[in-house]
């Protein structure tokens, strides 16, 4: 059973920062996909960012593009998002998603859904 557990939000002032951090357990990853995604009230979930397991491929969405880094820590399992210059439209729940048998041919920006894991999430608060 693969466990997602999500940690770091929190309230941050407006051009402030925040690393999230999404422990896997239950299997360990070496191919695949790991993603982030965010939902603000009265919003849909959406994408924010994904990375492949076996290589340094990376995909954002454009309004996170230049300001949100993921990374990875294939020792630990770990998937972190580094978030730098927050805006209040951050403001969102954030959750992560595993996704382990991604092929590599899979663009990572689509096909993540209910077959995925997903972790409960983490609230992150930018205020103005």
């Amino acid at each position: 059973q693969v466990q997602l557990v999500e940690s770091g939000g929190g309230l941050v002032q407006a051009g402030g920062s925040l690393r999230l951090s999404c422990a896997a357990s239950g299997r360990t990853f070496s191919n695949g996909a790991m993603g982030w995604f965010r939902q603000a009230p009265g919003k849909e979930r959406e994408f924010v960012a994904a990375i492949r397991w076996s290589s340094t491929s990376t995909y954002y969405a454009d309004s996170v593009k230049g300001r949100f880094i993921i990374s990875r820590d294939n020792a630990k399992n770990t998937v972190y998002l580094q978030m730098n210059s927050l805006k209040p439209e951050d403001t969102a729940v954030y959750y992560c998603a595993a996704d382990p048998v991604r092929s590599l041919l899979s663009p990572l920006y689509t096909g993540w859904g209910k077959d995925n894991y997903w972790g409960q999430g983490t609230q992150v608060t930018v205020s103005s």
